[in-house]
């Protein structure tokens, strides 16, 4: 192996995603730097991998990049690896490739899967211009809000129904995507306004949250009797109303009215 950093992306989730490049680096490497070695001991048992490793992680990469570099510009090879996905990507591996950017070694990258990247596919929303928001931070979707275009975050099984409300709360014309488990059994991506979303069964296992760029026009008569239809057997007439006016981008005065004329409601 030619000397310097690899850094190596590994399955999320199916191990049938590993490529054939990624395990031959492995194999070869002087030393692989892992997120958690005892997670990548799994991986590397599966495929007979069994260069030395060491930890390198958010909690130890101060005293451990270092040595790395060191080794790297006394001629040998050294893979990065996260738990699961690409290193660097909410996980560690930012870091240990600038420290090895500014020592001047070579830097190659063994591309793998992401899980962002996966669910804005699986998404359907609009790829041409997206912002990845790490996991999602309630405190921050304000300020997200401004961002127009496709958003994405990671979050966790145990937040996700509070996130949702968050997103009806922020961004309630927004559809979104709730994407779980990606390549694994129970794949699964869930569409809909947060609303429609807040009483679903809690999603489990990994999942990454899309957000749907902001309408750029004022909802059509037809678009909004659409919504109209969607929510009105759900839900008092004053609520329904309150819900029309944040999807369709129009006054709660006007959606009151336009509520109250549904011939279905009093």
């Amino acid at each position: 192996m030619q000397s310097g950093l690899y850094v190596v992306g590994t399955p999320i989730g199916n191990l049938s995603d590993f490529s054939p490049r990624a395990i031959e680096v492995l194999k070869n490497v002087d030393l692989i730097a892992a997120e958690d070695t005892r997670v990548f001991a799994k991986l590397a048992s599966h495929f007979d991998i069994k260069t030395s490793r060491i930890s390198c992680h958010e909690h130890n990469e101060r005293d451990v990049i270092p040595k790395l570099i060191e080794k790297i510009q006394n001629g040998k090879s050294i893979a990065a690896v996260s738990d699961a996905g690409m290193p660097g990507i909410s996980d560690p591996g930012f870091c240990l490739v600038r420290a090895a950017r500014a020592a001047g070694v070579n830097v190659y990258v063994v591309p793998g899967p992401v899980a962002a990247i996966s669910a804005l596919v699986l998404s359907g929303f609009p790829t041409d211009r997206f912002t990845f928001c790490g996991f999602f931070d309630e405190k921050k979707l304000r300020e997200d809000n401004k961002i127009r275009h496709t958003i994405i975050y990671y979050e966790s099984p145990n937040r996700i129904m509070t996130t949702i409300e968050a997103l009806n709360r922020i961004m309630p014309e927004r559809q979104i995507a709730i994407v779980r488990e990606i390549t694994k059994l129970h794949e699964e991506t869930i569409i809909g306004y947060p609303a429609d979303l807040m009483h679903i069964e809690p999603p489990r296992g990994e999942i990454v949250i899309v957000v749907a760029p902001a309408p750029e026009h004022k909802m059509s008569d037809s678009e909004i009797s659409d919504i109209i239809n969607d929510i009105a057997a759900k839900t008092s007439t004053k609520t329904a109303a309150a819900d029309l006016a944040k999807r369709a981008g129009i006054s709660k005065k006007e959606a009151y009215k336009r509520m109250l004329n549904k011939g279905d409601l009093k």
